[in-house]
């Protein structure tokens, strides 16, 4: 029996040794781990900055083209009601074709807008990070992915 002692106490011996192994190592990925998260948010403030940037710039290129697309529209239906007017339509008559065709496109972005703007909510994000009891199935909408994005 007194060997069956020896045995234990190299165990207990190297148990010990492990612990203080564990514990150093824990102990120096905690004194590590600031380090390895102040780079990382070091490199998402700076990639935000910049996005920022190129954000406002995008901003500031979709601004002028639209004003240069509205003008560009307005010549364009302008021309279309003179000639009509030249050719002996009434002004009044002439205008309409314009108003139909530009009321049919603002009910086809409205529509547009109304389907993106359910996209807002982030809904496969939630969907994946909320605790809950089993997920729903996903809404059967084709334009809407279940997972990640892909790059085109």
């Amino acid at each position: 029996m007194a060997d069956g002692s020896r045995d234990d106490e190299p165990l207990a011996g190297g148990g010990a040794a492990r612990g203080e192994t564990l514990t150093e190592s824990l102990q120096s990925l905690l004194h590590e781990l600031p380090g390895l998260v102040s780079d990382r948010v070091e490199l998402f403030a700076l990639e935000l900055a910049r996005a920022g940037s190129a954000l406002a710039r995008i901003v500031a290129w979709v601004v002028a083209i639209a004003i240069l697309g509205v003008t560009a529209w307005l010549a364009l239906w302008a021309g279309v009601v003179i000639a009509l007017v030249g050719l002996g339509v009434h002004w009044a008559l002439a205008l309409l074709p314009v108003l139909l065709i530009n009321l049919a496109a603002v009910l086809l972005a409205v529509g547009q807008v109304r389907q993106l703007a359910t996209r807002l909510s982030l809904p496969a994000t939630r969907r994946h990070l909320t605790m809950s009891s089993p997920p729903a199935p996903p809404e059967a909408n084709p334009d809407e992915p279940d997972g990640p994005p892909t790059a085109p």
